[in-house]
């Protein structure tokens, strides 16, 4: 394998990981699904004309087309909606992270119901030590548990990353990154958009936190974090790709330390430990 290629899971994660970092930023000064909404009309914006200019290929009939939308609703909208809210309701981002931190055993347990993967002992050992790593991670941050109402967004966003992995994996693993996204992102911005009108005020301090994390998240989280997911979904398993959400705590905890100044204690040090390890047995090729 390249090592351009053996260095892609670990951009994703890094990227990945700044999505919370965005989120901490912009949420003061908008609605979840209004900020959401925002950014999908954005990507929209940029991405549509690329497409054209560049002549992307566009899917080659519309069952394809409806599969990438479907996608598109579970990665995006309720994901991303998911954890956007809970945050928004006052759910701790640790808790929010050990939540959606349970999608890589999800996803192996529907893994060998939808694809046929077959998940080795040393993979279900290493996705519980991960889990046990993520745990720790974020152990010092979990604080009260906090109701019922915060927790169901963060349950809804766990549901539709697991979902929308392992349906991408099943019916449209492969797809242009440019017309794709167009797709994926015009049925998540009508049903964000509707969402939106109908429980939110829509309203937006347009400070320059709020526009510092609107772009980032554009550009470095759907057009970079994205674009590498589908990539990893397209060439690796359910499984594996999902191993590297693991990886997300740790290093969001790493950036929180670095930008904002926040400690990190003993368990969590032990907790990055354990996750890296984790992955690194999840990732095992199976026999």
């Amino acid at each position: 394998m390249p090592r351009s290629s053996r260095l892609l899971p670990l951009l994703f994660v890094f990227l990945w990981s700044t999505g919370f970092v965005g989120a901490k930023f912009g949420l003061p000064y908008a609605e979840p699904l209004t900020f959401l909404l925002v950014r999908y009309l954005l990507i929209l914006t940029l991405m549509t004309p690329f497409a054209l200019a560049t002549r992307a290929p566009w899917p080659s009939d519309v069952r394809q087309s409806v599969h990438i939308g479907v996608s598109g609703l579970l990665v995006h909208a309720l994901y991303l909606g998911g954890v956007f809210m809970a945050i928004k309701r006052g759910l701790p981002a640790g808790v929010t992270a050990l939540v959606v931190g349970m999608q890589p055993l999800l996803t192996a347990c529907g893994a060998g119901l939808v694809l046929g993967e077959r998940v080795s002992l040393r993979q279900w050992a290493g996705l519980l030590l991960g889990f046990v790593g993520v745990a720790l991670v974020v152990s010092d941050k979990l604080g009260d548990v906090p109701l019922l109402g915060m927790l169901l967004p963060a349950f809804a966003a766990l549901c539709g990353i697991t979902l929308g992995t392992l349906y991408q994996k099943r019916f449209c693993p492969h797809f242009d990154l440019r017309t794709g996204s167009l797709i994926q992102f015009l049925p998540t911005a009508v049903v964000t958009a509707l969402l939106a009108w109908q429980t939110e005020s829509m309203h937006i301090e347009w400070t320059a936190e709020f526009t510092f994390a609107l772009l980032w998240l554009v550009l470095v989280l759907s057009f970079g974090a994205i674009s590498l997911l589908n990539l990893l979904i397209r060439s690796g398993s359910a499984v594996n790709v999902a191993s590297l959400f693991y990886l997300t705590p740790p290093s969001t905890a790493l950036i929180a330390w670095f930008v904002f100044g926040e400690t990190l204690g003993g368990p969590a040090v032990a907790g990055m430990a354990l996750a890296v390890g984790g992955v690194y047995l999840a990732r095992a090729r199976t026999a």
